[in-house]
């Protein structure tokens, strides 16, 4: 991996504040940024290649929109972490795979279409993986507004 310069900085500190809702927005970033349009683009680009980023684009509250959302976490045997893990992000009903120090070392976001749609991503999960997926569904939802400064 390459080392970030400054300005990939600011536009990953830029851009978790927002992505401009208007009929130019690339201008409009060019402008709250100072860094040229073509050249943001580009650097997304690249971070997103390079593995700073692992996606761009907007976050959806599934919920509203009629679909499914659920947290997931899985006891994957170490020797098979890289398996599974590949396994699960397959699915394109999953986002934010992550590992942690737990005996539930493999935690997820599912988001589905249709709510029902959940239990059936589970249940391929755990057919395929031959493990035990914990469906582990919000009871309240807090907004934090976090950020991470790079």
């Amino acid at each position: 991996m390459n080392t970030l310069h400054s300005l990939d900085k600011k536009i990953i500190n830029g851009l978790q504040g927002g992505f401009p809702l208007c009929e130019h927005p690339w201008e409009e970033l060019s402008r709250q940024l100072d860094i040229p349009a073509d050249e943001i683009i580009a650097r997304i680009d690249r971070l997103m290649k390079d593995g700073y980023i692992s996606r761009f684009g907007p976050m959806y509250n599934a919920e509203k929109l009629g679909g499914g959302l659920t947290l997931a976490a899985m006891k994957v045997p170490a020797s098979r972490f890289d398996e599974i893990t590949e396994l699960v992000n397959a699915f394109d009903e999953v986002a934010h795979n992550y590992q942690r120090d737990h005996i539930l070392n493999m935690w997820f976001v599912i988001a589905t279409e249709k709510p029902e749609q959940i239990n059936q991503v589970i249940c391929k999960i755990e057919k395929q993986s031959g493990l035990l997926v914990y469906n582990m569904p919000k009871k309240e939802e807090y907004f934090l507004g976090l950020k991470f400064e790079v």
